[in-house]
């Protein structure tokens, strides 16, 4: 049941965050209360974008307002751990976006930190809140395909528009974090125990031109404890096919009785369910709820839906996933995927776990 009670909300980091300051300002359920950036002309810039004027350029404000409850943290990859603990030093819930955290080292200590301070954190991995794959899911649930076989994800996407960002031209950038984090939570959502993974990355022609210093093209193979298989591509500076033929990113289910299509950016998803029967659905619309900016730029409809959903689960003390523990996983399979890039080997993300001294 929705609580009637808002969710009063500081959002941190306002290039990303443009989508939660919209999705925050158009939900019945969020207080939008503050909104912080170190760069003072982005943040005039959303002042006057949303007509909404309480900004900060100081973390620290964020930090004291005793009228906020929950922080979203939208910064780059590298600082998330050092503001997740900021907040939760002060009593804040967190909402903080993919990827988790950048280094299992910082894990243990957030962990603690929160179960200290008796405080939420969820992690925006913010594809599962689209229509296409929550439907998707729904169906697996329902069990329209039967028994999961194996899972392919993918996301390639022309995004050399990126490159511009100075700090995605840094070593600490990676698109192993910033872009396949969303197939790979595909993967986890279905097959969470995965026991190996093997892959192999390229920095593209492309990408060596623009300044990228990691790989911007790879393929995956998992393992799952039970035996089963996945795999997940991602492809990021170059050309894609059109939108008719395949969607930048997708999720691909296959069962014992039927298989399932999810595709991003277009609401559009397939099923051959047990019966034998093939549908294709589509969310024309609901076009306006998910993409309200210039060229189905940023996310705002999805993230309206992950903050209804946690600000729900604050209010009524109920589980929301992905959680923290969630999120570590992810953060470990993913380490133990750039782990394979570099070595040329399959790794466990066990190990990584074991390394850092963290269980979950």
């Amino acid at each position: 049941m929705q609580s009637t009670e808002k969710l009063r909300l500081g959002i941190l980091g306002l290039g990303e965050g443009r989508s939660t300051m919209s999705a925050a300002l158009q939900s019945e359920h969020i207080d939008l209360v503050q909104i912080c950036d170190l760069n003072e002309e982005l943040g005039r810039k959303r002042m006057k974008e949303f007509d909404f004027h309480n900004y900060t350029a100081r973390y620290e404000d964020l930090l004291q307002n005793q009228e906020i409850e929950a922080i979203a943290i939208y910064t780059p990859d590298h600082l998330h751990a050092t503001h997740i603990r900021l907040a939760l030093e002060h009593g804040k819930h967190v909402v903080c976006t993919k990827p988790f955290i950048d280094n299992l080292a910082d894990a243990n200590e957030l962990l603690a930190l929160a179960k200290e301070k008796g405080k939420r954190v969820f992690v925006g991995q913010s594809s599962r809140f689209f229509e296409p794959v929550k439907k998707q899911r729904q169906d697996y649930e329902a069990g329209l395909i039967g028994e999961l076989i194996t899972i392919e994800g993918y996301y390639h996407a022309d995004h050399r528009w990126f490159l511009d960002k100075p700090w995605s031209l840094q070593s600490s950038f990676k698109w192993l974090y910033g872009g396949l984090s969303h197939p790979v939570d595909f993967i986890r959502w279905y097959l969470p125990n995965i026991e190996e993974v093997m892959g192999y990355g390229m920095l593209s022609a492309n990408g060596q031109k623009g300044g990228l210093q990691n790989a911007d093209t790879m393929h995956f193979i998992f393992k799952a404890e039970d035996g089963r298989i996945a795999r997940v591509s991602g492809a990021y500076t170059g050309p894609v096919q059109p939108v008719t033929r395949d969607s930048e990113m997708s999720c691909i289910l296959r069962g014992t009785e039927g298989c399932s299509q999810a595709d991003y950016m277009d609401l559009r998803y397939a099923i051959t369910d047990k019966t034998g029967e093939e549908r294709m659905l589509t969310w024309e619309h609901k076009l306006k709820h998910y993409f309200r900016f210039e060229g189905k730029s940023h996310h705002a409809g999805e993230y309206q839906n992950y903050l209804e959903y946690f600000g729900d689960a604050i209010r009524n003390n109920t589980p929301a996933f992905p959680d923290m523990k969630e999120g570590i996983g992810t953060i470990a399979l993913l380490q133990a995927m750039d782990e394979s890039l570099r070595t040329g080997k399959p790794v466990r993300p066990k190990d990584l776990l074991e390394k850092y001294g963290v269980n979950l």
